[in-house]
């Protein structure tokens, strides 16, 4: 069962909600030119296809502050009020001084030097390259989009296949740009692939390489390296339902290239596969450890005092419930196998005992407010850990409890 924001805040009573994420005040690189290609830290591995967003944001700065700033509006910036159509007709002659500028310093090493502290980062030269690459494509990036989302209408394989050789593939970096675009629009990535062995004849890497498909490869390899940025959990506040969404996609794209590619042994491929699962597992693995306990911690009454709910660990528990169901359904692309059997199993039979105890708490004290919340959350997390026909029948046995006590 996939999570919502909605689904595990709704399950809490009084629950206290994540603060919300900033976002208005984010300025796009380029009034979101070159959105399609932007990647977000960390990037262990660059690709042809995609700049990290701080790179793009630092050539963005770069060629409005210091290279164009007679063609780009300094107060229009500031006040985000400037558009791509108001920044259309100066992307020749930006174009154009950009490749002047860095002409001058690939032959002047001082120059060089100076850019890149002026850009702020060390890879500022590769970056760049990407970046006017794909201001160049600016209007392929968007037919790329078209593309990947018609990928998913498309349901006949042979059309599939049609579609994709009509990709121009004799441009490495216009290829790269174009497949990073299109498959971030792509809901099934093993389509792709699939179509793209079958055209090559087989399914080795060196094949798909000598008919121009690694393009498509190292897309699929980015896109599963970008999803570092939405497994994080750390944090009171982590959003389990991004974490979730973002296990799901890392699994769509690793079971699509492990799973029917033969890749070459020491490869760069099977190295970026190999560190980015073990990045993923390990951010994961902490958070799953703790799942029983926050569990029996969110179930248990307090020993002293007034009966109450801790709404913070009740979140804590039914999130981490979410968090193991996404786990399960992903497991063949994570290295969690030992540390998911245990949780999986020990989430299951607290969650029985618990529900049994307060089942039994309800037979004698039927009006019992808290014990009926505890329930109903216990209810929930077993609809997630088990299955909805387990959930019906223990509110069946919850509304026998009451009308018994």
């Amino acid at each position: 069962m996939r999570p919502s924001a909605q689904s595990i805040a709704a399950a809490v009573p009084g629950a206290v909600k994540a603060p919300a994420r900033p976002n208005a005040a984010i300025s796009r690189p380029f009034c979101g030119m070159i959105d399609a290609v932007l990647v977000d830290e960390p990037v262990l591995y660059p690709f042809a296809g995609s700049v990290v967003r701080e790179g793009g944001m630092a050539a963005w700065t770069w060629i409005a502050r210091d290279l164009c700033p007679d063609l780009i509006s300094a107060d229009a910036v500031e006040q985000g009020t400037l558009r791509p159509a108001d920044l259309e007709p100066v992307i020749a002659e930006i174009l154009i001084r950009a490749k002047r500028a860095l002409a001058g310093f690939d032959a002047d090493n001082e120059a060089m030097r100076r850019f890149r502290a002026q850009f702020g980062r060390d890879n500022a030269r590769d970056e760049l390259n990407v970046v006017l690459a794909a201001l160049r494509a600016r209007m392929l990036l968007g037919k790329a989009q078209g593309f990947g989302k018609a990928v998913n209408a498309i349901t006949d394989d042979g059309a599939l296949g049609a579609a994709l050789q009509s990709i121009p593939l004799s441009d490495p970096q216009m290829a790269a740009l174009f497949f990073h675009a299109a498959v971030g629009q792509v809901a099934n990535p093993t389509r792709l692939i699939a179509a793209a062995i079958k055209l090559s004849g087989n399914a080795k890497e060196a094949t798909l390489a000598r008919t121009g498909f690694t393009p498509l490869l190292e897309a699929c390899l980015a896109h599963a390296q970008n999803q570092l940025h939405h497994v994080q959990l750390a944090g009171p506040f982590a959003d389990v339902d991004l974490v979730c969404r973002g296990l799901d996609r890392f699994h769509r794209l690793v079971r699509a290239l492990t799973g029917y590619i033969e890749f070459e042994r020491g490869s760069r491929a099977t190295q970026v596969l190999s560190t980015v699962t073990k990045l993923v597992s390990d951010r994961i693995e902490p958070r799953l450890k703790e799942v029983v306990t926050d569990l029996n911690q969110a179930m248990r009454r307090p020993r002293e005092g007034a009966d109450r709910i801790d709404n913070d660990r009740m979140l804590a528990a039914i999130s981490g419930v979410y968090l193991l169901s996404a786990v399960r359904d992903c497991r063949d692309s994570l290295a969690l196998n030992a540390v998911f059997d245990q949780a999986w199993s020990q989430s299951g039979q607290a969650l029985e005992l618990h529900i049994q105890r307060n089942l039994d708490q309800l037979r004698r004290m039927p009006g019992d407010a808290m014990t009926g919340l505890r329930l109903d959350a216990a209810i929930k997390m077993a609809e997630v850990r088990f299955n909805a026909d387990y959930a019906e029948t223990l509110k069946r046995a919850r509304i026998a409890a009451e009308r018994r006590g």
